[in-house]
């Protein structure tokens, strides 16, 4: 029975204001968008003057963006530490499956490093950063402290194994962190309950950095308004090209990754129609694209392949979940494309030595990116350290960040299907005829909306 508006409790009424709260995806849109308004206005509307310049523009704004990309940096080191040991020690699972184990993370990493080979050519090739005077930016622009001198890809290779593992946390000299970080991660599997306080230690420090992220996050759309507004106040309307071409190098790279490179990895392994797997697969990428969550579309992932393609649970059981969390593909994409938009941007120099490292940076870092929404712009920060890249690059793709986040979250779990039925296939844990029957498993559409139910968007 309905109650009356005189029933109504404080409860009822708390619940309906939340209910009608903007998350924080909305308030980081509508901060994208002020920011630009206020940027515009100031640059074209407003007189130079003292307060403007010395008040606004390079006070107040320039203040509280510097001030969010700092906390920002602050989470990196600590939060990529913890999550990878614990992502490392995760993996420790492997063996138990033996050779299945070994060639899905073989895959795995394999396919991410792809994927951001990919968005480095094809963000070389769009060029988003090129044709913009950004010099009234970059004075102020915050670089990290790497070194971008020229050296070589054997330097930089050996630059991974850390003299002094504690000396690279302090400078934040990210891929001698990540090497260390999955050595302990590797050996606290190997060795299990003789160091079960140590790495109950790394999971409590991961959650807590987990919670730190959300937290910094809530000043997002602060900070992302100064960030903006300033850049706007400086260059004006010369930035919505550079942002488009952006948006446009992202998804394009994420289409040839997902049509093409899985599409002939799907042929070369297996010899089936990767036509007829996207079909039975389409709903499990737009429910993908609706959360984006690949925690959150495991379950449908794994009924799926199971029900529709024909893949034995006992393996996608193992695989999609271990996916989920290291197999970012998506992910590594945005991180390329982000890489040579903000590199061109500001006039960073991208050298061979300089590739590789993103490459080996933003593919390692995938094991550490599952979690927490928002991490992957703090693993972004991450990647833009290990070749010395400003972080104002991030605030100005941060506000379009959720429709691209969207599609490369339906890219994320493509690949791990598609990995997946590749290792089921070869291991002969594949059942052909559900594949080929059109009709198999149409019933676990009920699913998507019982998850639809239960998901908060």
């Amino acid at each position: 029975m309905s109650k009356k508006p005189e029933q109504l409790s404080a409860v009822d009424t708390l619940e309906g204001k939340k209910a009608h709260r903007v998350g924080l995806t909305g308030q980081i849109l509508i901060a994208l968008a002020l920011g630009i308004v206020c940027g515009i206005v100031f640059h074209y509307l407003i007189p130079d003057s003292p307060i403007k310049t010395d008040v606004f523009v390079n006070g107040i704004f320039y203040f509280v963006g510097q001030a969010f990309i700092r906390l920002m940096q602050m989470l990196v080191v600590p939060l990529v530490l913890c999550s990878i040991v614990c992502g490392a020690a995760a993996i420790g699972d492997v063996k138990t499956l033996g050779k299945v184990g070994i060639k899905t993370l073989l895959f795995y990493i394999c396919t991410t490093a792809l994927a951001i080979s990919i968005a480095l050519a094809v963000g070389t090739l769009i060029a988003p950063g090129l044709g913009v005077d950004t010099s009234a930016i970059q004075a102020n622009a915050s670089t990290s402290t790497v070194a971008t001198t020229e050296t070589s890809i054997m330097d930089t290779l050996l630059g991974i194994i850390p003299k002094n593992p504690f000396n690279a946390i302090a400078e934040g000299d990210m891929l001698p962190v990540i090497f260390f970080a999955l050595f302990v991660g590797i050996l606290l599997a190997v060795m299990g309950s003789k160091v079960e306080n140590l790495h109950r230690l790394f999971e409590q420090g991961n959650e807590l950095m987990m919670k730190m992220t959300e937290v910094v996050m809530k000043v997002a759309p602060l900070g992302v308004f100064c960030l903006l507004a300033n850049t706007f106040a400086k260059l004006g309307f010369d930035m919505f090209v550079p942002m488009l071409k952006y948006m446009g190098g992202v998804i394009g790279a994420l289409a040839i990754q997902c049509f093409v490179v899985y599409a002939v990895l799907f042929v070369v392994f297996t010899r089936l129609n990767p036509i007829t797997f996207f079909k039975k697969f389409g709903r499990v990428m737009l429910f993908a694209f609706s959360t984006s969550s690949s925690n959150a579309t495991i379950p449908l992932n794994i009924e799926t392949l199971s029900e529709r393609v024909g893949v034995k649970r006992r393996i996608s059981s193992f695989t999609i979940p271990l996916g989920a969390t290291i197999n970012m593909d998506g992910t590594s994409i945005m991180q390329g494309v982000a890489v040579v938009f903000t590199a061109q941007l500001f006039g960073v120099n991208l050298g061979p030595a300089e590739i590789a490292t993103v490459i080996a940076t933003a593919t390692l870092a995938s094991i550490g990116t599952a979690g927490v929404p928002s991490v992957g712009l703090v693993t972004l920060s991450m990647v833009f350290n290990s070749v010395g890249l400003p972080l104002e690059g991030i605030a100005m793709i941060m506000g379009i960040d959720r429709i691209l986040d969207m599609l490369r979250t339906a890219v994320n779990i493509t690949g791990d299907a598609v990995v997946t039925t590749i290792v089921a296939k070869q291991a002969g844990e594949f059942d052909r005829a559900v594949f080929d029957d059109p009709e198999a498993g149409v019933a676990v559409g009920h699913l998507q909306d019982s998850y639809e139910e239960d998901e908060d968007f």
